[in-house]
């Protein structure tokens, strides 16, 4: 097994305490991690079914999967069969370990890009490329290709047209391609598409396969509530790997999942909190001297003040601001910062006055 890379978090640690001296109190506008409550029909849902039990299934309740599936159709335009939706504990299990799962011995990612795919290369041994170009890749088998759309950390959205390309090319050379689509409900000024949608896979999902997790979407990070649909035969084939494994889901998180999934109230009126405080932060980072490059959907601002990202992260320490440094997300990050809009009203309110 290749040897998994520090924990990159800890080491904004000195700049977390930096942040907690000031006044008012820290800003944290790192992880991005959900603030807001969790809908009320949903925490019924799952009080609901807190008597469960035995065990549940892997493949989930039917209700969960129709519930997965309409949820696609209605708001994304992708029609699955139910059969081939997959619970997931959280989408981030799924990243790091679909590699093991397909027994990929060479992957793509993004040249930016979420952490994990890389831990999920070195959890299966496989080699592994950042890369948003896959002709400058050569002839060499690829097994797996990550897409994300929006993008974490940019906030980036991949066209149609781009994301056609990425799969001609995959099945050209028989891999895989997992697009991870967390944030896809959250486009701003351009409206981000699923890898699973006719107009990029013209109506074969062959070889494809879309994540998705409501921990955004409704709030619900603290549950591990995700799932993954797309190639019928790939997800047979990882429905019988997690059986094994006993990847599943519990029966109360699929009774609060199915409803979340059902509702789509609950999810407007989230994002338009989201809205809200990315209007009040964008201006005030820009007026204060940061650019915000792509950032057209999804919950991070990617900004920049031309500086290295760590003086970035300590100079908004300083004012009582924590952010994550964007060589987090690879090294062409270096001279960004990611800058989450997930705060609480109050907190953001704060930040804006800061850097005023």
């Amino acid at each position: 097994m290749n040897k998994l890379p520090d924990f990159p978090w800890d080491r904004l640690e000195p700049y977390k305490e930096r942040a907690r001296a000031h006044p008012d109190g820290i800003v944290d506008l790192s992880v991005g991690t959900p603030v807001d409550p969790v809908p009320a029909i949903v925490q019924d849902a799952l009080a609901g079914a807190a008597d469960s039990p035995g065990y549940p299934l892997t493949h989930g309740t039917r209700a969960l999967r129709e519930s997965a599936a309409g949820w696609l159709a209605r708001r994304h335009g992708v029609t699955v069969d139910e059969r081939d939706v997959l619970p997931l504990i959280g989408s981030k299990e799924f990243v790091a370990w679909l590699p093991t799962y397909l027994g990929a011995k060479r992957m793509v990612f993004p040249e930016l890009a979420y952490p994990t795919y890389d831990v999920g290369a070195r959890l299966a041994g496989a080699s592994a490329v950042a890369s948003d170009g896959l002709l400058a890749l050569g002839p060499e088998r690829v097994d797996l290709v990550w897409v994300n759309s929006p993008g974490n950390p940019t906030g980036k959205v991949l066209p149609a047209e781009h994301l056609r390309k990425v799969v001609a090319w995959a099945r050209e050379r028989g891999a895989v391609v997992a697009s991870d689509e967390c944030y896809l409900e959250l486009g701003w000024e351009e409206q981000p598409i699923s890898i699973l949608h006719p107009d990029v896979c013209e109506g074969s999902h062959e070889g494809l396969l879309a994540v998705h997790s409501l921990s955004k979407r409704s709030n619900l990070a603290g549950y591990r509530a995700g799932f993954v649909t797309g190639d019928p035969v790939l997800v047979k084939r990882l429905l019988e790997t997690r059986k094994h494994a006993g990847m599943i889901m519990p029966a109360p998180v699929q009774a609060a999942m199915t409803v979340a999934l059902g509702d789509d109230a609950h999810a407007d009126e989230q994002r338009e909190r989201y809205a809200a405080r990315r209007a009040l932060l964008r201006p005030a980072l820009e007026r204060a001297g940061w650019r915000v490059d792509h950032s057209t959907a999804g919950l991070y601002l990617w900004a920049s003040n031309g500086e290295n990202a760590w003086d970035q992260v300590s100079k908004l320490s300083e004012i009582g601001i924590l952010v994550a440094p964007g060589d987090f997300y690879g090294a062409a990050g270096e001279l960004h910062v990611r800058v989450a809009v997930t705060a609480t009203d109050e907190r953001v309110a704060a930040a804006v006055r800061r850097l005023q």
